[in-house]
């Protein structure tokens, strides 16, 4: 597949994992529950980041098969831009999580406040510490599952920027050496030009000097005949 080609089909697919990520963050925000939804729609969201990050570094990896430069560091440019969506993105999928969170855990307070104090007796006998000890542990493992999750993808994305900025020092580096050895071949061209007047000029005084040897017999021999 030529590279063009290729390099236009991941950015589409970022696009489109993007604009999809985009959409799941509005959809937790606007989540009123139940807990389950919340974190179905967190599994998806997670599945989102991973796809974006993937595509991200494969359009790193595009990059340094560039062998314009001006194409290198355009390519690189975008990569950058994408990283900060996504990180954008990322900030955007807490805050959602947080503010859903919140307002569950308020409709879940107000159902049980708008129970009437027979039904809360009610469910107060069928309820035991331990049932209530067991779903706050498991809202805790979720909570703890996300926020590790979220940590990693952090750091994999500050591996990422680092990876970048490797790259720019490496094509920094290869810019350097191109400018010198384009200086050095522009001292080779005058040395070669100088050298090639000075053969000329060689070659012309031989010339005179063969003329005035031939002149000079010419001369001997017209005196010493006439």
């Amino acid at each position: 597949m030529d590279i063009n080609n290729h390099t236009e089909l991941i950015r589409q697919e970022i696009i489109k994992n993007h604009l999809q990520f985009t959409a799941l963050i509005q959809d937790i925000q606007q989540c009123t529950g139940p807990l389950e939804l919340l974190n179905e729609l967190n599994a998806e969201g997670r599945e989102k980041i991973t796809a974006l990050r993937s595509s991200i570094d494969k359009l790193t990896s595009l990059s340094e098969t560039k062998i314009n430069e001006k194409e290198r560091t355009e390519l690189l440019a975008e990569v950058e831009t994408y990283k900060k969506q996504l990180t954008a993105s990322l900030g955007a999928f807490r805050k959602a999580n947080v503010i859903s969170a919140c307002v569950i855990d308020k409709l879940a307070r107000e159902d049980l406040l708008s129970i009437s104090e027979e039904q809360q007796n009610a469910l107060r006998k069928r309820r035991d510490k331990q049932g209530l000890a067991s779903a706050s542990n498991q809202v805790t493992e979720k909570l703890l599952s996300i926020s590790r999750h979220l940590a990693e993808t952090t750091q994999k994305s500050g591996d990422t920027l680092d990876t970048l900025l490797t790259s720019s020092d490496k094509v920094s580096s290869t810019k350097n050496e191109l400018e010198h050895q384009q200086q050095v071949i522009v001292q080779s061209g005058k040395l070669l030009g100088k050298y090639g007047r000075r053969e000329v000029t060689d070659k012309v005084l031989l010339v005179l000097a063969f003329a005035f040897f031939l002149a000079c017999v010419f001369y001997i021999l017209q005196k010493r005949l006439f």
